[in-house]
């Protein structure tokens, strides 16, 4: 927090109070390389290789985007401030996704400790890597899929459909809508989906950058004070930078609150258990937000 600036590697991006120095106090929004990086920032990728097996060597860009406040997560900020924090992803997107070796830019954000946050203080994670992971994959593939099967897109299609249905939503806008998934992984699960079809999260404007920060913030406040501020993970999904085009996909947010812990089955089956029904979860959270 203000004060601390020394204790973290030299800031790449900040939103600052005019007359500020650079690594000081005065800032909403820091963005610094991760201090502990998961990746060696910039070198280029080694195959690797033994008997049977393959691999890469670990290589890409690892960020890291603090808000000030040590204490109130985004949930509780004003949805001005979480806009600020759309936009430092979004810039350190752009700046990262041309980079070499880098093929898909990981955004997320971990609250709590049994979500993986290491420190109390909000912060948020940009990891650029050379790789795309399967559950990317598997997204871009069934999209590809429904709209050959239908020609249609289809999270436009389940935007459409919440949006009448009304039983599943939480919030939503002109531009996004937040909703509990139909085939929820976890009780409480909540999607923001743009209305409008785009699959880059990076070219999105400065009225939808603003919609969507509302409607996070949202469906983040109704979690924290439906659910007494569980820990929970949120991380955008969004098409890759590998300079192929994806027409049929489109960028969202998912948000997944810790309320149960996986066990026997969930491990070795990989099929989720989720213990509240998501039409009575989104009904559970809008009760929230009417309170």
């Amino acid at each position: 927090w203000p004060g601390n600036e020394a204790m973290t590697p030299n800031e790449i991006r900040a939103v600052r109070d005019p007359g500020t120095a650079p690594n000081g106090p005065g800032w909403s929004i820091r963005v610094f390389p991760n201090k502990y990086p998961a990746f060696s920032r910039g070198k280029a990728v080694r195959e690797l290789s033994e008997g049977p097996y393959f691999a890469m060597t670990g290589v890409g860009y690892h960020e890291v985007v603090v808000t000030r406040d040590p204490v109130r997560s985004l949930g509780l900020l004003e949805t001005w401030q979480v806009a600020e924090v759309l936009d430092a992803y979004q810039d350190r997107y752009l700046s990262l996704m041309n980079k070499k070796s880098v093929n898909y830019i990981q955004i997320f954000h971990n609250h709590g400790k049994e979500a993986g946050a290491s420190i109390p203080h909000p912060h948020s994670q940009l990891m650029a890597v050379p790789v795309i992971s399967p559950y990317i994959e598997l997204e871009l593939d069934g999209a590809e899929r429904y709209y050959r099967s239908n020609r249609n897109r289809v999270y436009e299609v389940m935007a459409e459909y919440e949006s009448v249905e009304k039983k599943r939503v939480v919030y939503e806008n002109d531009h996004f809508i937040a909703f509990c998934p139909f085939a929820s992984r976890a009780a409480f699960e909540v999607w923001v989906v743009g209305k409008h079809p785009n699959p880059y999260f990076e070219r999105i404007n400065d009225e939808e950058k603003f919609a969507a920060a509302e409607a996070l913030r949202t469906a983040l406040r109704a979690i924290h004070d439906g659910l007494n501020d569980p820990a929970y993970n949120f991380y955008i999904h969004t098409a890759p930078c590998d300079g192929r085009e994806y027409p049929h996909y489109q960028w969202h947010i998912e948000i997944l609150p810790h309320t149960g812990t996986w066990a026997g089955f969930e491990l070795s089956t990989g099929i989720e258990v989720s213990t509240i029904q998501p039409e009575a979860a989104a009904e559970y959270l809008r009760s929230k937000l009417a309170a």
